[in-house]
C-alpha cells in the first residue's frame, strides 16, 4: 500500500472517530438539559445539523476505507478529497472564529482538525507530484 492510500485509510478512522465523537454530543455536552432551553426550532436545527455531520462523517469514512484507490486514482476521488481537506480547513479557521476558549481540549481538537486537513490534502499532492513526474 502506498503512502496516499495510507492517508486515505487513516482519514476514514478519522471521519469514522468524529462520527462517534458527534454521536456523544447529547451525553458530553449535556444537551438533553442544555438544548431545552433554546427556541424549538433552534433545538431542532442544531441536532439535526449535527446528526447531518454524523451521516456525513460514516459516509466518508465508509469511502475511504472500501474505494481507497478509486480516492487517490481517480478526478472524481481527487475532488472528494479536495472537498474534505476544505472542510476540515474551514471547520479549523471556525475554530478560531466561533470558539475562542483556551482550554486543551478546545487545542486537542483543533489539532484534530489539521489533522483531518492533512489526511485528505496530502494524498492529493502525492497524487499531483506522481502526475507531473510520469
Amino acid at each position: 500500500m502506498e503512502i496516499a492510500e495510507l492517508m486515505v485509510r487513516l482519514g476514514g478512522l478519522h471521519s469514522l472517530g468524529f462520527a462517534v465523537f458527534h454521536l456523544a454530543f447529547w451525553k458530553l455536552f449535556g444537551w438533553t438539559r442544555g438544548l431545552a432551553t433554546l427556541h424549538p426550532a433552534n433545538r431542532a436545527i442544531l441536532q439535526i445539523l449535527n446528526l447531518r455531520l454524523v451521516y456525513v462523517f460514516l459516509g466518508m469514512g465508509a469511502i475511504s476505507l472500501a474505494f481507497t484507490a478509486d480516492l487517490v486514482h481517480t478526478r472524481l476521488g481527487i475532488a472528494l478529497l479536495c472537498f474534505m481537506a476544505l472542510f476540515w480547513v474551514g471547520r479549523t479557521i471556525e475554530q478560531f472564529v466561533f470558539l475562542r476558549i483556551n482550554d486543551w481540549r478546545v487545542h486537542l481538537l483543533t489539532g484534530l482538525f489539521v489533522l483531518g486537513t492533512a489526511l485528505h490534502a496530502v494524498p492529493v499532492w502525492l497524487g499531483f507530484m506522481h502526475s507531473i513526474n510520469r
